[in-house]
């Protein structure tokens, strides 16, 4: 999760200056509030996250604490493929997470029937994805999601209207799985070379090759 901190600097009675950061990471942003407050010239530090939520720093330390042991700063990449002369569909998805100090990249796909258009196909990927996150037990955090995806990116933004009844109704699934869920998404739009990885697996999945692999990344 990311955060602004803002604090007020003191050097008298008479003179006090409000400041805020930039959006920085949570856990880096409570190390940096607790260097203010070492210098004795720091008050009402707060922390104030994307949905304009307030934290104290003892409030934001129980809160990382709590979500060690959890899976927590979730990236999401989805892409979809679709097969016009067979009607197939490859779904891609990957997933990065940290987990008890160490962080890791979740690998998915899958080959389904029965879709009608690559649309659909790309909205049955980020709906396989969403599922991953909670087979991971992820609950009630943020996860950026990034996908090539303009129509569905720009639909669950609602930049645009889903008018087409197939695709509004794979957006009413995902967002009432991110609710059950109590996910905050934030999405982004990339262009497809920032999306390969996904990209491939969907691919992969036309191709016939199933692929579910969990590894830990070294940063």
């Amino acid at each position: 999760m990311k955060v602004r901190i803002e604090w007020h600097y003191s050097k008298s009675k008479s003179t006090e200056i409000a400041f805020h950061s930039e959006e920085i990471e949570a856990s880096q942003a409570v190390g940096i509030a607790e260097d203010l407050i070492k210098t004795g010239r720091t008050k009402n530090v707060v922390f104030i996250d994307q949905f304009d939520n307030q934290w104290t720093v003892k409030e934001m330390k129980g809160y990382l604490k709590g979500i060690e042991t959890e899976p927590h700063n979730l990236i999401v990449y989805f892409d979809g493929g679709f097969d016009r002369p067979t009607g197939s569909a490859g779904l891609g998805c990957v997933i990065f997470y940290d987990q008890n100090g160490k962080s890791y990249r979740l690998r998915k796909n899958e080959a389904i029937e029965g879709l009608k258009s690559n649309n659909e196909a790309e909205y049955a990927a980020l709906y396989m994805a969403v599922q991953e996150l909670a087979y991971l037990n992820v609950h009630h955090l943020p996860v950026r999601i990034i996908g090539d995806s303009r129509v569905v990116i720009n639909h669950l933004t609602e930049e645009w209207p889903a008018i087409e009844r197939d695709l509004s109704d794979w957006a009413d699934k995902i967002e009432a799985k991110m609710e059950s869920l109590g996910l905050y998404p934030d999405y982004y739009l990339v262009n497809r070379n920032a999306n390969k990885e996904a990209d491939r697996l969907a691919t992969q999945a036309l191709q016939g090759t199933d692929i579910s692999a969990t590894i830990e990344v070294v940063k």
